[in-house]
């Protein structure tokens, strides 16, 4: 079968009380899990273009974020998963970046394919990604990556997710 190419981004924001993340709620009309909880930029990288560049382009889509800023993001992740879905059988590569915005940074949607955002604390999407099944399947992979990054998970807990992660 065919592997899809993804990027996705995590956008941060460091604030007195610690590491926060843009968290995006996907439209409802979406044909891929409408209405999961999303990175702040997402999006399939298209033939002719390279990740970065379908970082770029989603950026300004999904999140009105000018390009000028997203090209600061950096990569910090590449990760590979197979699992079979309602759909059929996805074979995936996730490219991964964070990008750290102002603490006045406010994404606005664009192109109607998120609803809306919101800046949550680290905790909190941990909280929500033991409890629920509330984000889209592949962004709780990113989101735990970047939680045993910066610490949020560690120990043994962090190790197995590591393995698991291939990382």
């Amino acid at each position: 079968g065919v592997i899809g190419v993804g990027v996705h981004l995590n956008g941060l924001v460091r604030r007195a009380d610690g590491w926060h993340v843009w968290v995006g709620k996907r439209a409802a009309d979406k044909k891929l899990d409408p209405g999961k909880l999303d990175n702040l930029v997402a999006g399939g990288v298209p033939a002719g273009l390279s990740p970065f560049e379908t970082l770029l382009k989603e950026g300004e889509e999904e999140a009105s974020l000018p390009e000028a800023v997203t090209r600061n993001a950096r990569q910090v992740a590449r990760f590979s998963y197979n699992m079979e879905r309602a759909e059929g059988l996805r074979r995936d590569v996730v490219y991964v970046y964070d990008l750290e915005l102002p603490e006045d940074f406010r994404p606005h949607p664009a192109d109607g394919e998120v609803e809306h955002f919101e800046l949550w604390s680290l905790p909190r999407v941990l909280e929500v990604l033991a409890t629920t099944d509330d984000f889209k399947f592949n962004v709780a992979l990113v989101l735990i990556d970047l939680l045993i990054r910066f610490g949020v998970i560690e120990g043994a807990a962090a190790a197995t997710l590591r393995a698991a992660l291939g990382s």
